[in-house]
């Protein structure tokens, strides 16, 4: 694959950090994934936004504009003979002396990867994990490098296949899923984890709520234990590659899966207002 690196096309195999970058001596950088529906990066306002603000938290300075990561994103479909494709925007720290730093940090390393889309699921099950979903170290959860707890949790399904691990929070209410946000159906109305439970706020979770919002879906934010789960008939993932997935099975508890009725309605309305605008 062709990647780009510091605006810079490579190959994948070309591409190397300093070992002195702290992106890789403590973890000091974030990241986006997204994808393209012919050729357009689905909600990139909102991904921008999100990486901007992560990014002066960490003190980094940002060197990037929507119309750069929009340039690249063409360059690398062009590049690699790709319609669509799947695409991570990481963000380093750059290189800095040895030690917890004091100051802020100038000369960032980009790296736009690309692979090709995978193909998406009709439904999946859910595993809840025993690896316990760590509070945020700072205010709110980044989407940064420091990944190890996802990584613990990844390491129970090596034996699931097309199986999504749902933390837990230490309290025992239901977090978010390794790659995903999660959403419980009950009496018609939605309900989903809030941010105290130290979830991620994924792009595609805060689409779906405003979708709600503007189509009079009721969406409640709260904490929600396994007992919670026990009394819906529907429970569906999402995230920013794969959109909305339905979910059939929460460890031995069954749903409705690809059947759900509000599931494929939230589904529908994500593909009328996001998947197919973008082809228009």
């Amino acid at each position: 694959m062709i990647i780009i690196q510091n605006g810079n096309l490579i190959r994948s195999d070309e591409a190397s950090i300093s070992p002195f970058d702290h992106g890789f001596l403590y973890g000091v950088g974030v990241f986006e994934t997204f994808r393209t529906s012919n050729g357009e990066v689905l909600l990139l306002n909102e991904h921008f936004g999100r990486l901007s603000k992560s990014l002066s938290i960490l003190r980094i300075r940002n060197t990037l504009t929507l119309d750069k990561i929009t340039h690249w994103v063409k360059e690398l479909l062009e590049a690699n003979n790709l319609k669509d494709g799947y695409f991570r925007l990481n963000i380093s720290a750059g290189v800095a002396p040895l030690g917890l730093p004091n100051k802020h940090y100038d000369n960032p390393n980009s790296f736009l990867f690309i692979k090709e889309l995978p193909q998406m699921p009709l439904e999946k099950h859910c595993v809840i994990l025993n690896t316990i979903r760590n509070t945020p170290e700072g205010e709110v959860r980044l989407k940064s490098h420091h990944y190890l707890n996802s990584i613990l949790g990844r390491y129970e399904l090596d034996d699931y296949i097309n199986t999504e691990g749902v933390f837990l929070t230490k309290d025992g209410f239901i977090a978010e899923g390794l790659v995903s946000n999660i959403f419980l159906v009950r009496e018609n109305a939605l309900y989903t984890p809030s941010s105290k439970t130290g979830i991620l706020e994924g792009i595609t979770r805060n689409y779906i709520i405003e979708l709600c919002s503007r189509n009079n879906i009721k969406v409640i934010t709260g904490t929600f234990d396994i007992n919670f789960i026990k009394k819906c008939d529907e429970v569906f993932l999402c995230n920013s590659i794969q959109g909305v997935v339905p979910v059939a099975k929460v460890n031995e508890m069954d749903f409705l899966g690809v059947n759900g009725e509000l599931t494929n309605k939230i589904r529908n309305l994500y593909s009328k207002n996001l998947l197919l605008k973008a082809e228009m």
